[in-house]
């Protein structure tokens, strides 16, 4: 047992020697070019701007999608690569990758991946919306609304308010009214979008 107090959940800056300014781009080992095109332009629906040699070993490709906001998903491809069933889990590996979605796009989301024969599960986690599916080798892939207008330069102070209410309310994870809760307490306006019902996925 560790007897030190958990860190503190705060939206202010810690004392570092330097912060980062936000998430660049993200890199995964893909399987082959034509796979991962196949799910993550043509599907999901991410412009693939620049192909070029992996600088690192020209043998590969590095393949860059733009995720919608001007923040880049790269791959390393190499077309002697199959697709693959699943992901291997343990320390250091990626869980998932989550990408935002329009809350209004929802339903057209779900019909696109049926009608690509994609599986799929879809959680109220409380915060936030989710469809959870997976792409051509098996990575988990969140498709992810908030079930609230938020500013995104506001995200941070929102979370970390309905951290507090959370705490306060004893409650295991934070639900609406910690999520209500907070935008009030910080002025915001409380504008919920219209999402299908959907369960918990608490333990999923």
């Amino acid at each position: 047992m560790n007897d030190e107090s958990p860190a503190p959940v705060t939206s202010e800056l810690p004392d570092a020697p330097f912060h980062t300014a936000g998430t660049d781009h993200i890199t995964v080992w893909g399987s082959n070019e034509a796979d991962t095109i196949a799910f993550y332009r043509d599907l999901l629906g991410m412009p693939l701007v620049l192909r070029q040699p992996n600088l690192d070993d020209p043998s590969q490709t590095h393949l860059f999608f733009d995720t919608g906001d001007g923040r880049i998903l790269t791959f390393f491809v190499s077309d002697d690569r199959p697709s693959a069933r699943g992901q291997r889990a343990g320390t250091g590996a990626v869980h998932h990758l989550c990408f935002s979605v329009d809350p209004d796009e929802y339903e057209d989301i779900m019909a696109a991946l049926e009608d690509a024969g994609k599986g799929y599960n879809v959680f109220d986690r409380g915060i936030f919306h989710s469809i959870y599916t997976q792409d051509n080798n098996g990575l988990v892939i969140e498709l992810s609304s908030d079930k609230y207008e938020i500013p995104d330069d506001r995200k941070g102070e929102v979370l970390a308010t309905a951290q507090r209410f959370r705490e306060e309310d004893g409650a295991d994870f934070a639900q609406d009214r910690h999520m209500e809760a907070a935008l009030e307490d910080l002025g915001l306006p409380i504008n919920k979008y219209d999402l299908p019902d959907a369960d918990a996925g608490v333990g999923v």
